[in-house]
């Protein structure tokens, strides 16, 4: 069991791609995610250890960027590593100053880690907002799993264009899992900073509802519900010290 979730480790850092952080450009790219959750009392040991795998990378000339969030909800100690890709050809692109630093990872990440999960990702740029992902240090990430892509994808692409109507643009940047066992969709909001979460604004449903009407919004409403079969959110810090943009 360690042997294998230090391949997994190893494969994780060396899999970390040129981040591509601003999704208004509105083209399609693969985002590969790994998620760390670390040992109960070890997150300095681990936080100490990546920033000592991050020096290590950028002394190599390392080019590639990531960024790492905190997740402050949930079971565990989680720590979410994000990289993009233009494509699949970029997976078997060998990244020397990676496979240089090896050894930290070994010596000083992997011992404190308590499990990894990594997933590959597709960005949907017909719903997602074009703005540019800017200074976010803070997101807001709902997570679905879908029964009727059809149905689901009909009511995003809708739902994204009425907010689009009455604000100017689409709220967050829509994602597509590509196999795995976790969500099959999920929408990342950002904010600047946690006072810029305390800004009211209304629900998707009644903005919807202000350009669609009560009886529209109510039957398209339901029909999400038939489409879905669980929903879940989870709130994430931007770990500036850890992350390489």
């Amino acid at each position: 069991m360690k042997t294998i979730k230090t391949i997994m480790v190893l494969a994780a850092l060396l899999l970390l791609t040129p981040c591509t952080t601003n999704a208004q450009e509105q083209e399609s790219f693969i985002m590969n995610i790994t998620e760390f959750t670390v040992k109960f009392g070890q997150d300095h040991n681990f936080t100490d250890g990546v920033k000592k795998w991050k020096k290590c990378y950028q002394d190599n000339n390392g080019t590639n960027k990531w960024n790492v969030w905190h997740r402050l909800q949930g079971k565990g100690n989680v720590y979410v590593v994000a990289g993009n890709m233009a494509n699949w050809a970029e997976m078997s692109k060998e990244d020397p100053a990676s496979k240089s630093c090896s050894a930290i990872a070994l010596e000083s990440i992997t011992p404190f880690i308590e499990s990894t999960d990594f997933n590959t990702t597709r960005f949907i740029p017909g719903i997602s907002r074009n703005a540019p992902f800017g200074d976010a240090t803070i997101i807001w990430v709902t997570n679905f799993i879908v029964h009727d892509d059809f149905t689901f994808n009909e009511i995003i692409s809708e739902v994204t264009t009425a907010i689009a109507s009455k604000e100017g643009d689409k709220r967050g940047y829509w994602y597509r899992v590509m196999g795995g066992e976790t969500s099959d969709y999920f929408v990342t909001t950002p904010f600047k900073d946690f006072a810029a979460m305390d800004v009211e604004t209304d629900n998707v449903w009644k903005v919807f509802e202000s350009v669609h009407g009560e009886k529209k919004t109510k039957e398209t409403r339901k029909k999400f519900r038939e489409s879905v079969e669980d929903i879940w959110s989870y709130t994430f810090m931007l770990e500036s010290e850890l992350s390489l943009k």
